[in-house]
């Protein structure tokens, strides 16, 4: 429900936008200008005309849901981020002057996700995953990261950073599990009880 409101909240934003003209794309993510930090959070809901929007609502739609498989924790945790991590990155590398907008440094921030996961888990089930989806969106998730005039491929690249770091903080090693208890005997009829 939370990546289907997200997608929602985008189409509402930039319908308003185009109907009461606001420009609302200013509020994209300005790199080296404090008030373009503000587009770390709005970026992802505004973009450059329907086409940009449509382009972007599937994969978020597929790869978002993917993600909340694992939970609404999991999903709001990725967001999050990819949504630091990458904006942070465009805003400090970008070129000056410019302004970012578009979900789809948080799609790719989802792909480095899923696509990682498997590394830093060690399940099976998150290889076969990542393999589908690098079968599937692979070459263009690796075409759109080629510098080209219009296109944000720093927002796709470090939003696929901040898919690889949520990837790595958020993984459970596949093992045994230690208790979190560590049991000090101090007589043969009584014992303490440390938590760590």
């Amino acid at each position: 429900m939370l990546v289907l409101a997200m997608a929602a909240l985008m189409w509402v934003d930039e319908a308003v936008d185009v109907v009461g003209g606001l420009g609302l794309d200013r509020y994209g993510i300005e790199p080296r200008n404090p008030d373009g930090l503000v587009g770390i959070v709005t970026a992802p809901f505004l973009h450059v005309g329907f086409d940009h929007l449509i382009a972007n609502t599937l994969p978020f739609l597929v790869l978002g849901f993917l993600v909340a498989l694992g939970g609404l924790a999991r999903v709001v945790l990725v967001t999050v981020i990819v949504a630091l991590v990458g904006g942070l990155g465009t805003w400090l590398f970008a070129p000056a002057g410019s302004v970012h907008v578009g979900a789809s440094g948080i799609v790719f921030g989802y792909a480095g996700y899923l696509l990682s996961r498997g590394f830093f888990s060690r399940r099976v089930r998150d290889f076969t995953l990542a393999a589908i989806i690098f079968v599937i969106w692979g070459g263009a998730l690796l075409l759109s990261l080629i510098p080209t005039a219009g296109i944000s491929w720093q927002g796709h690249l470090f939003g696929a950073v901040g898919g690889v770091v949520a990837g790595w903080l958020l993984a459970r090693p596949r093992g045994r599990r230690v208790s979190s208890r560590l049991v000090i005997r101090t007589s043969p009829k009584r014992e303490s009880h440390l938590r760590l």
